[in-house]
């Protein structure tokens, strides 16, 4: 296994998100989170009974996820509640069966729809698959944020939830939370937040005096939120926490099945057996590193990526996507081709982002990208360079497969091709 460990590509410092720790992974809190996983790697919540310490352990990591993202201001209602998955996309899929549920329960919707900005996460296509539900998809306005009039005109009576981002995956923005969560009230629908990226970010960059709008649940209409613990929480990956405003919609999340032969049976989650040994990593790394931990990582992060973003804006040839609010910068240019950039970055062991609708880029800043900042950006000017002095694709490069999936008018056919790539990788 350290045979094959060796293998895999040098990821210190030059991916873009995936490993959110900082320094090496032998020492310091990556050292605590190993010790913990191992400790209870064992241990199942399913035994409530069994493994009382893991029960506890997230019951803690939901209430302190939960305190951070407003359960203890009064407008919230007072009765936040939540459960741990494996991840951001289990976090929305639960989100999104709840709202779904919950919405039959409530208004009779039968043949549920489902709004979304086109920046929204694909989890939510993945929801809808899963769980038959109409998506539609509506286009972003000049600045990269969530519609809310585009998104308004979608609702109707068959409407269970809308959605909004703080920040989207794709260019690091937040949508205009509070006017969609005024909209969802006014409809008496649901509204989820996707917080996987900045819930442990924005409620820090916040105090550090950075202008973050309202994105919690102080803001009514709120009525879900998903937040990755194992992103900016330096949790161990498969940890996330998803978030309703009361136990009435919660409720629809959990699966009770009373006629089985194996007796009583209930799960609060998609997955029956849990590890217990993640639950207790994320519960180490929020009490080590604490309030102010995140604060000061928050501070390391967000500075660097200001450094980064103004790099970047002094390229000539780049430009920015919008205006970032967080740590995921998208650069994309009207000179070179930005995929056979990326592509030169790739060649120079640098892993970011190819994004779509516009051709673009993305780094998403951790802590792992502190100390290499000018690097990056020497890097990133080199291969601009480089492109513009020798444009055409790169041998063994993906500029051409991105460039011509984003010109076939079939996006079948684009389906079809991602569908077959993904049975020969696995």
């Amino acid at each position: 296994m350290r045979d094959e460990k060796q293998k895999d590509v040098t990821w210190q410092g030059k991916c873009s998100g995936t490993v959110y720790i900082g320094g090496n992974e032998n020492e310091g809190h990556f050292s605590l989170i190993n010790e913990t996983c191992s400790m209870f790697a064992h241990t199942n919540p399913l035994h409530l009974s069994v493994f009382p310490s893991v029960v506890r352990f997230e019951a803690e990591v939901v209430a302190m996820t939960a305190a951070i993202l407003g359960s203890k201001e009064k407008v919230s209602g007072g009765q936040i509640c939540g459960n741990m998955t494996s991840g951001g996309t289990e976090s929305i899929l639960l989100a999104v069966k709840s709202s779904r549920d919950y919405m039959k329960a409530k208004k009779g919707i039968t043949k549920p729809e489902m709004i979304i900005p086109v920046s929204a996460h694909s989890a939510y296509d993945k929801a809808a698959q899963y769980f038959k539900i109409k998506l539609w998809r509506v286009p972003v306005n000049k600045e990269f944020r969530a519609d809310v009039k585009a998104i308004k005109r979608y609702i109707n009576k068959n409407t269970i939830m809308i959605v909004g981002s703080a920040p989207g995956f794709p260019h690091g923005i937040i949508d205009p939370i509070e006017e969609l969560g005024d909209l969802a009230s006014s409809y008496q629908i649901c509204f989820h937040v996707d917080l996987c990226l900045g819930g442990f970010v924005l409620p820090f960059a916040r105090k550090l005096g950075y202008p973050v709008p309202p994105f919690d649940f102080t803001v009514q209409g709120v009525t879900s939120i998903s937040v990755d613990v194992h992103k900016y929480g330096l949790a161990p990956k498969g940890t996330s926490v998803v978030l309703y405003r009361n136990r009435e919609i919660r409720k629809h999340q959990f699966v009770a099945v009373t006629e089985w032969t194996g007796g009583l049976y209930v799960s609060p989650t998609i997955a029956g057996s849990r590890a217990g040994g993640l639950i207790a990593g994320a519960w180490a790394a929020m009490i080590s590193l604490g309030s102010e931990g995140y604060l000061e990582n928050t501070k390391e992060v967000m500075e660097a990526s200001k450094r980064i973003q103004k790099g970047i804006q002094d390229i000539p040839e780049l430009f920015v996507i919008g205006r970032p609010d967080m740590s995921i910068i998208a650069f994309g240019s009207d000179v070179v081709d930005i995929f056979e950039v990326n592509d030169i970055l790739s060649s120079k062991g640098w892993h970011l982002n190819a994004l779509q609708r516009p051709n673009s880029v993305h780094i998403c800043v951790t802590l792992q990208h502190v100390p290499v900042v000018q690097i990056f950006l020497k890097d990133l000017r080199d291969s601009v360079q480089t492109v513009k002095e020798n444009p055409g694709p790169v041998n063994g490069g993906f500029a051409p497969i991105y460039g011509a999936a984003g010109k076939m008018p079939d996006r079948v056919m684009v389906q079809d091709l991602l569908v077959e790539f993904m049975d020969s990788s696995c």
